[in-house]
């Protein structure tokens, strides 16, 4: 039914303002709807506190809405366990709803399906798969979070229309405008670390912050991922302003140096990554040092920034769980300009990455584009 995807796209925006607040716990929206008409809603404000439904009928409460001649709409199959909170199926039946839609089934292989039947059994109608896979993009975080032992990796580029992310001598800024700056920072807000090139860090010296205005939450850590470790005495914005919050990826061998050690009297961590390979050119296993984020730091969300080898890499071993794009109406029609993912010697399209689409929309001038690897 028309009607019914319209409700479920309104508790999917819902569902998207936890986003970054939830985890572990995955993003869920929930909307009552009375008469063709949304009469409440909810959605999963923060880890440990109730969950979307939960939300929605005690907006139904305080509006003096009664459930029992509403249906539910909520994006994620309703729990039927016990958590930080109790479940859901409970406070659906004692409210009396009669009618839940939901969009996508529960992913953990332990519970999947039970919140529906625990449901049906006592004589709610359910009906399921409204806007399925787009309520299953918005848990992509959650099913990483279930099924590895890493957070959910975002790959952030700012790229001209010929795909470039900075001139042949490294010059970047500015390639987006400010809408899309502004956006990068929001997304640093609820990232636990920010991830770099060692290439980015010599030319740049970032300090990887989030800058939106009025922003006092916490900082994402700085990652750094580079063979070679700096001078701890060189001028560094990370290193002078914020050692405690910067972390290093690079060889065993590193890892073990007197600069390592000085590094480390700094604050600064140092994490040595084994290599892939015997290779000189083989390059570090990346997925080893995603896992002492989200192990030892306690990071559920990544957003790398540059550059196009480190993008290439993280590709290369399936380390790219979304895809967000910020594409000038700009061209630098350079070929030797640096590309947006390198490091490959393709030599046939069958060869190509292959993505699909979830969102597009502008930022001002620029295309903004969110994609997922293709499964």
């Amino acid at each position: 039914m028309p009607r019914d995807a319209a409700f479920m796209g309104r508790a999917m925006e819902l569902a998207e303002r936890g986003r970054g607040l939830t985890a572990p716990n995955p993003c869920v929206g929930a909307v009552l709807v009375r008469e063709g008409r949304v009469v409440a809603e909810g959605w999963h404000t923060a880890w440990g506190k109730p969950h979307a439904e939960v939300e929605a009928l005690r907006d139904a409460a305080a509006k003096g809405v009664d459930p029992r001649a509403c249906t539910l709409y909520v994006t994620l199959e309703p729990c039927n366990h016990q958590g930080k909170t109790p479940p859901c199926t409970k406070a659906i039946l004692d409210a009396g709803v009669p009618e839940v839609v939901v969009g996508c089934a529960d992913p953990n292989a332990t519970v999947a399906g039970g919140g529906s039947e625990f449901l049906r059994s006592r004589g709610v109608t359910i009906r399921t798969g409204v806007r399925e896979q787009e309520c299953r993009d918005l848990i992509a975080d959650f099913l990483v979070w279930q099924t590895t032992d890493r957070p959910f990796s975002i790959l952030k580029l700012a790229t001209t229309l010929d795909g470039k992310i900075a001139t042949r001598g490294g010059q970047a800024a500015w390639i987006s405008g400010e809408a899309s700056r502004r956006e990068v920072h929001r997304l640093r807000s609820w990232c636990g670390a920010v991830i770099v090139g060692g290439g980015t860090y010599r030319a740049d010296n970032p300090a990887l912050t989030c800058r939106l205005p009025g922003y006092d939450g916490p900082q994402p850590l700085a990652v750094i991922v580079s063979r070679s470790l700096p001078d701890p005495s060189e001028n560094s914005n990370l290193l002078s302003s914020r050692p405690d919050r910067t972390v290093f990826w690079t060889t065993s061998a590193a890892s073990g140096s007197a600069r390592a050690a000085r590094l480390a009297d700094m604050g600064v961590t140092v994490w040595g990554l084994p290599s892939r390979g015997q290779a000189p050119e083989a390059g570090l296993d990346l997925a080893e040092g995603f896992r002492l984020l989200r192990q030892e730091r306690g990071c559920h969300y990544t957003m790398t920034e540059g550059g196009g080898h480190l993008a290439g890499a993280l590709q290369q071993q399936g380390l790219v769980d979304e895809l967000r794009i910020f594409q000038a109406m700009k061209v630098l029609g350079d070929e030797k300009a640096r590309s947006s993912f390198a490091g490959r010697n393709a030599m046939s399209m069958e060869e190509c990455w292959e993505f699909r689409l979830v969102e597009q929309t502008f930022f001002d001038t620029d295309l903004y584009l969110r994609l997922r690897p293709k499964e």
